[in-house]
């Protein structure tokens, strides 16, 4: 699918983003991930809402949050979510109201946010060692892979398409679904988007000194490992997956080239270009037509994975 045409709310956002990471003063630090290591300790103590339960669970190197909704809570699938930040960034508030966002869409599934370790403290393959943790630890509370949605935004989406390149390496079952928000699936930088896109993409645009050229989590491993960049992988078995991508973005080609490459191996995908949208677009939630219908769609994804 492919919107044809962006709305006025959406162009204004999208020049304002532009506007913002022009300026000689912060654009750079947006860019190259500076600002963006130090959000999460900077920002306000986010207040759960009173519709659910949050529940901080500490595991032995890292921690998970837990978001349940208080009525009506389903107990027939769950959502392990896996944030974006290039890697550097940890937890934030907006991956919390993502899981709100998730919850609401899947009418009531509890959503379980992974705090990954980051680099450069803890490069690859930190991540992924926790993700899979995280994997295993609602296995041990009794839930079953076939009840588990991966979703993920930017690093996070690559990070569930490694997650489960490892998942079946090891033979293990698959998660039913995965959510992927403008993932992060080619560390190695080579899709044609990287360069016809440079001079439009409102965030990481006209830059080589920017947050997707940052090798801080790849250190000296092979970035075209599946386990990196899960572009370069076996999709064979794996369930389906929602991708969704705004067509300025210079990841673009990050999600058409996992797209055609999966659906040549026989894996259902629906891949979504959203027209004039910049990277990760749906954290403007309610606010943008395109964010809301992109919500929208994921729920309508998650309801076909919970009736097949």
């Amino acid at each position: 699918m492919r919107e044809n045409e962006t709305s006025i709310r959406g162009k204004v956002i999208r020049d304002l983003i532009a506007h913002v990471t022009d300026d000689h003063l912060i654009g750079k630090k947006i860019k190259n991930g500076e600002l963006r290591k130090n959000i999460g300790t900077n920002e306000p103590l986010w207040k759960c809402p009173d519709c659910f339960v949050q529940t901080v669970i500490d595991m032995e190197m890292f921690e998970m949050e837990l978001l349940e909704s208080k009525k009506n809570s389903r107990q027939d699938k769950i959502i392990l979510q896996l944030h974006g930040g290039g890697y550097i960034g940890g937890m934030r508030n907006a991956y919390r109201m993502f899981a709100g966002l998730y919850n609401e869409v899947s009418h009531g599934m509890s959503v379980l946010t992974v705090d990954y370790r980051v680099a450069p403290e803890d490069p690859y393959p930190a991540a992924l060692v926790d993700a899979y943790a995280a994997y295993e630890w609602l296995l041990d509370q009794g839930w079953f892979s076939e009840q588990i949605i991966l979703a993920g935004d930017s690093a996070g989406g690559g990070l569930a398409m490694a997650l489960c390149h490892y998942l079946k390496n090891q033979g293990r079952q698959l998660p039913c679904g995965i959510v992927a928000m403008s993932p992060w699936t080619d560390l190695t930088a080579s899709g044609e988007s990287y360069d016809t896109n440079y001079e439009r993409d409102p965030l990481f645009g006209r830059t080589r000194d920017s947050l997707i050229y940052n090798r801080d989590y790849v250190g000296e491993n092979d970035p075209m490992s599946a386990y990196i960049s899960p572009l370069f992988g076996d999709f064979r078995e794996f369930p389906p997956m929602l991708l969704q991508v705004g067509s300025y973005e210079m990841l673009l080609s990050d999600s058409v080239d996992v797209a055609a490459k999966a659906r040549a191996q026989g894996v259902k995908v629906r891949l979504s270009i959203y027209e004039g949208m910049f990277h990760v677009f749906q954290m403007a939630a309610k606010m943008l037509p395109e964010s809301k219908k992109a919500w929208v769609e994921i729920g309508k994804f998650i309801d076909v994975l919970t009736n097949d």
